[in-house]
């Protein structure tokens, strides 16, 4: 085990058990503070470590965090990640005074979380989404096509894919309004246009790839951890009426373009290491430049809530895991660049809904009242079948360690009403 991620580390900013952010954790991120500076931090409890601000004071030994964003760092690689990891984590230590001790230097650095805004970690160049669950790809099969033909004859052989939009990648907090587009209600009658009546969330994690690859070169299964930075939340929000009509022949289009919500602290694969355990069997075997050793999935318990305007706090609908996602981030990364398609640091990647072996851990409202014939009943007296407009969705994850919790902090949105014209 890494020295960063030893159960007893603690820092000398207090941190509740259940915070998402000890020590061991050290995500990166992107915010504003009130004044209007942006900066790169670090999440420690409820404050923010400014790391620009550390490294102008020298108290870090880095030169990446100029900029707001975190490409440069990305795609530095896992020596300098390592380094830099190390550095802060040896300035949090309770037994460390450097910090500790120095009042000037902490109203220098830190800030309460409460007081920043947080913006998109990265520059986001491309985004990929994955459909690597293979309870919810059978689900969604099972009903469009029938128990006995829900998965496609590729499913067992690749990551299915799609080429998402970046540019409509939001940070939690952002509102997203119900997007319009052509749909066909009535399969007697021509298509009409008008706002989706069907909007839905989709359970995701995402990650951020690190050091890029050259046009022509594949980068390998067992090189490809080499290639991952951290990982988020993800929130890819879908318009299943828009989709239904648009996708054939070529997939989603409109139906999934118009927002993706992730979580702004990216947690770093090292705080993640910890939890690494064996994933789902592969059968049959995937073909030779799939092929990895080793579990590759992480335990990160992932939790589904949904807060209508009646309701004080949101309803949990849905608790699902990582660990069950079929296809791995390496044979995701492995298999986008096959062709020698190259990736950049900063790219995002999902995994596509997480679902799980049962009712309650099904990670989409699609399956969640199995195409609106179930629908989700609450305290309030009220039901939903997908996102009706002043619904709040959020979304979270953690993983437990032995005192304390490596959490993603929140990943939420709220809909709005459709815009007709800009």
């Amino acid at each position: 085990m890494d020295e960063t991620t030893q159960p007893e580390l603690r820092s000398f900013i207090p941190v509740k058990p259940d915070s998402d952010f000890p020590i061991q954790n050290l995500p990166y991120g992107v915010f504003r503070r009130v004044d209007g500076r942006r900066a790169v931090g670090v999440a420690i409890g409820d404050q923010v470590l400014d790391l620009t601000e550390a490294e102008s004071a020298g108290l870090l030994k880095t030169s990446y965090f100029g900029e707001p964003s975190l490409n440069a760092f990305m795609g530095a690689g896992r020596e300098v990640w390592r380094s830099v990891r190390a550095q802060v984590s040896q300035l949090l230590r309770e037994d460390v005074t450097t910090l500790r001790d120095d009042a000037d230097m902490r109203d220098r650095v830190l800030v309460p979380q409460s007081e920043v805004t947080m913006e998109l970690p990265a520059e986001i160049g491309d985004y990929t989404d994955f459909y690597s669950s293979r309870e919810h790809a059978t689900n969604v099969g099972t009903m469009f096509r029938g128990a006995d033909n829900a998965l496609m004859p590729n499913w067992l052989h690749l990551p299915v894919a799609y080429h998402g939009r970046a540019s409509s990648v939001v940070p939690t907090g952002t509102a997203v309004h119900r997007p319009c587009g052509q749909t066909r209600p009535n399969d007697e009658e021509p298509p009409v246009f008008g706002p989706s009546r069907l909007v839905d969330f989709e359970l995701e994690m995402g990650f951020f790839v690190g050091p890029g690859s050259t046009l022509g070169n594949p980068i390998p299964v067992e090189n490809a951890a080499d290639h991952i930075f951290g990982m988020v939340l993800v929130n890819d929000w879908s318009a299943r009426d828009i989709q239904k009509w648009e996708y054939q022949p070529l997939g989603p289009f409109l139906a999934k373009n118009f927002a993706t919500t992730i979580s702004p602290w990216v947690v770093t694969m090292d705080a993640l290491e910890p939890f690494r355990c064996a994933g789902p069997t592969q059968d049959p075997e995937p073909l030779p430049y799939l092929r990895s050793s080793g579990p590759q999935a992480f335990d990160i318990q992932l939790e589904v809530g949904l807060k209508t305007p009646k309701m004080q706090t949101a309803a949990s609908i849905a608790h699902s895991n990582f660990k069950y996602m079929y296809w791995s981030v390496v044979q995701q990364l492995a298999h986008h660049t096959v062709t020698g398609c190259n990736v950049r640091p900063g790219d995002l990647m999902a995994s596509g809904t997480i679902s799980g072996p049962d009712k309650g851990s099904r990670g989409s409202l699609l399956e969640l009242t199995w195409r609106g014939t179930e629908p989700l009943q609450f305290e309030t007296g009220e039901e939903r079948k997908f996102m009706q407009d002043g619904d709040e969705l959020w979304l979270s994850g953690y993983c437990q360690g032995e005192g304390y919790r490596v959490g993603f902090g929140e990943c939420r949105g709220e809909v709005l009403p459709a815009k007709t014209r800009g």
